[in-house]
């Protein structure tokens, strides 16, 4: 394993330092766990994405010719760490920049890459994933949301009806990636298909989900008779899966560099703060803990580093990367709480904030189960679940 950069990933990082160092708010610009007022947080989101597209770093991994710099995902990774350190990574805009315009470049046709991609490199226009429903989370391929083809507008275009569930920024976004089940007497991983839907299309009704945080980051959202014209279709009919692979492939490559997300730091002084004259044991452990668990995940992201430095494709390691990185945000926002002691009943605060979000990374980009059953059959080769259902038609499964 390589933990030293390249020459050239080493001038990459400079050039990318030398950027934020000239261009990046000297407050970082919040994040949907930082206890600001989201909209207000979301706009400077878009702000600073304006600001990198301007200067060429909008979207490290896109072509060239789409606006990109056309490189890699170790330079992605290295992009990432620097933007966390100076609090300006893990964008709102994620979805967009690092999912959606990786699969139009992907799958879209040359009419839907000119409309699209340059409003969202630039921020223009927001995206929002409407891939999980209710009964279709971990088991992506299950889901029930149904598009069949518009008799009345001569066939061309569709109707989409069904329920889509924590759906990120949502109620402020432009358009939406969505995927639909066209085909349910084939299995279910082969009647899907995958749409463009204007988020302010007639029928569809957008309901944000209030967190414990008191903020609403999630949204479920309804579709009744939503029209989409099949110009909106992304990818062959029934080829959705594929298409939806490469949205969330490229979701778990933007989480590398993700260890940055904790300001270990910032830990370290709310807990000398609180007791200066010596933490309780209980707490010194708690932070010798996190502190280890930091340790791990950046040699973690060290090995995946490495592998693509090889050419060779990363595998469960994201899978172990997230279930780490869950792991740890949790254990350092318990701790920070226990060194606060009486202080932590507060209902507002940083650390409080991060205490009442931290079950969401254990659920959102696939569950903690998900994860574990992906490094148990992948990692240490133990037979898959033997109720496989990847055979039967999606309307012969049986329903909850």
């Amino acid at each position: 394993m390589d933990f030293s950069d390249s020459a050239c990933e080493a001038a990459f990082r400079a050039e990318a330092v030398a950027f934020l160092d000239a261009h990046a708010p000297a407050g970082g610009i919040g994040s949907y766990t930082s206890g600001d007022d989201q909209m207000e947080v979301f706009h400077r989101h878009v702000a600073w994405q304006r600001t990198c597209a301007e200067h060429g770093w909008g979207a490290i991994t896109w072509p060239v010719t789409a606006g990109g710099r056309g490189l890699g995902p170790i330079e992605q990774i290295i992009w990432n760490e620097e933007c966390m350190r100076r609090g300006v990574g893990h964008s709102m805009l994620a979805v967009g920049i690092g999912m959606v315009g990786p699969t139009l470049i992907a799958h879209g046709t040359p009419a839907q890459q000119q409309r699209y991609l340059g409003p969202l490199l630039r921020a223009e226009e927001t995206w929002c994933q409407l891939f999980s429903e209710p009964g279709a989370g971990s088991d992506l391929a299950a889901l029930g949301t149904r598009a069949v083809r518009d008799g009345d507008h001569d066939g061309d275009g569709w109707v989409i009806d069904g329920q889509k569930t924590w759906s990120s920024s949502a109620d402020h976004n432009d358009f939406g990636i969505l995927v639909a089940r066209t085909d349910p007497t084939v299995p279910k991983h082969r009647g899907l298909t995958c749409f463009v839907v204007d988020m302010k299309a007639p029928g569809i009704e957008v309901r944000p989900l209030v967190e414990m945080t008191g903020e609403s980051h999630f949204n479920e959202t309804f579709l009744n008779d939503v029209r989409v014209p099949d110009a909106n279709r992304i990818g062959e009919v029934g080829q959705g899966w594929a298409v939806a692979q490469t949205t969330l492939m490229n979701e778990r490559m933007h989480m590398g560099g993700m260890a940055s997300m904790l300001d270990f730091e910032k830990l370290l002084a709310l807990v000398r703060e609180c007791h200066p004259d010596g933490a309780p044991a209980v707490v010194r452990d708690g932070v010798a803990r996190v502190y280890t668990q930091l340790c791990s995940l950046e040699l973690l992201n060290a090995r995946m580093v490495t592998k693509l430095g090889r050419s060779e494709m990363p595998m469960a390691e994201s899978s172990v990367m997230k279930l780490a990185l869950a792991k740890m945000l949790s254990e350092a926002a318990d701790v920070a709480l226990q060194a606060m002691g009486p202080r932590a009943l507060a209902r507002e605060g940083f650390w409080q904030n991060e205490f009442l979000f931290a079950p969401a990374w254990h659920i959102a980009g696939g569950t903690d189960e998900i994860q574990k059953n992906v490094c148990a059959e992948r990692v240490l080769g133990m037979p898959r679940d033997p109720y496989d259902t990847r055979d039967i038609p999606f309307e012969d499964l049986p329903r909850g």
